[in-house]
């Protein structure tokens, strides 16, 4: 149930330029470097460099931009109704102490509806606070794949512009609870019986509220590379898993840094929307 496309959820455009058409689409490639837990409630940090690839995708219906990856299903001046989508790294049991000797985690990916509400607009384009209000279906990434359950994460997610008076500077802030279902939480927290130990006991994961998230994201684009970093703060205390052995912390701080230069862009020129601050 980790976020893995949360350090390319902060990608902007550059809030500098006074056109007021981009590009339809524009991509790029870069690197990005995170320290991430192997799941939430781990104990355990792994460091990893992977590709970060920069697509930005401005259409009707299909939109990639600083709010995710999302089908636009219905949009107006304060509510739109988006397909949003996630995913989480795979994980090694022989590499966490808490899960040695159990199955590996698969990876997997998340898709659902999201209802997003605009509550407030700022002087500056682009500065916002917005209700979000996800449901995915988690999948896990084998064959055949595999019905994980479901997972929401209604936060809070304000945009500002210029934050610190240097244009072209984008500062997101989110916060919000998660809650998932039995499924979901059996998959990553219980303990089966024939894998069960003196000091990791059999238990059953129910479902319900998972913990909450705080995460904060400061990105710039220049006129061919985007620069990004993003923080995390993720609690699982009173969560209904919070006593499963598998939980040895009851929180975690990650994040990431990450460089893409831009390699190609549409000739096609689209109205800009607040999206693209």
């Amino acid at each position: 149930m980790q976020a893995l496309g949360a350090a390319l959820a902060f990608a902007s455009l550059p809030a500098q330029s006074q056109n007021q058409d981009v590009p339809l689409w524009e991509l790029g490639l870069g690197l990005s470097r995170l320290r991430v837990p192997y799941y939430r409630g781990s104990d355990q940090y792994r460091n990893l460099v992977l590709p970060l690839p920069y697509f930005v995708y401005r259409g009707d219906f299909f939109r990639s931009d600083r709010e995710g990856v999302r089908g636009v299903l219905f949009d107006s001046k304060s509510v739109s109704f988006n397909i949003s989508a996630g995913a989480s790294l795979p994980v090694l049991s022989s590499h966490s102490d808490a899960r040695s000797g159990m199955p590996d985690l698969k990876p997997e990916i998340e898709l659902g509806p999201a209802l997003d509400w605009t509550l407030w607009r700022g002087h500056n384009p682009g500065t916002r606070l917005m209700a979000s209000f996800p449901v995915r279906a988690a999948i896990s990434i084998q064959w055949p794949p595999r019905s994980l359950g479901w997972i929401t994460n209604p936060h809070l997610d304000l945009d500002l512009t210029d934050p610190v008076r240097v244009p072209g500077w984008n500062l997101t802030l989110q916060a919000g609870p998660l809650f998932a279902t039995r499924r979901l939480n059996d998959t990553y927290y219980s303990v089966d019986r024939a894998y069960a130990t003196p000091t990791r006991p059999a238990y059953a994961a129910p479902g319900g509220y998972s913990g909450m998230q705080f995460s904060t994201g400061l990105s710039k684009r220049f006129r061919h590379t985007w620069v990004g970093a993003f923080a995390r703060y993720d609690s699982v205390g009173g969560a209904v898993f919070e006593d499963s052995p598998l939980v040895r912390s009851s929180h975690s701080i990650y994040g990431g840094i990450g460089v893409a230069v831009i390699i190609s862009k549409s000739s096609i020129r689209v109205p800009r929307r607040d999206e693209d601050y």
